[in-house]
């Protein structure tokens, strides 16, 4: 399992940066994340990109194999492992 060396938000540019050993850096928009929440109330929901074009991150909690973020609009039930960060 590939772990990130540094995790960075990024709130003016609506970013959040993963740095991986390799070197890569890796800049993922809030919204994208947003969007990309797997967890089964965002998959059974229609609509949710509408929902995720505004949504912001405003914190990153260390799950150990991946990250749980929480988002401004109150959403905070989605895992997104590493391996799953590093397809978006």
């Amino acid at each position: 399992m590939l772990v990130p060396t540094r995790l960075e938000l990024a709130w003016v540019e609506g970013t959040l940066r993963i740095h991986w050993p390799d070197g890569r850096c890796q800049s993922l928009e809030h919204s994208r994340l947003r969007a990309a929440c797997r967890c089964a109330a965002c998959r059974s929901k229609p609509g949710g990109e509408t929902q995720a074009a505004t949504a912001r991150v405003v914190g990153v909690e260390d799950m150990g194999y991946g990250i749980q973020i929480v988002f401004d609009d109150g959403h905070d039930r989605g895992i997104y492992p590493w391996a799953y960060l590093q397809t978006l």
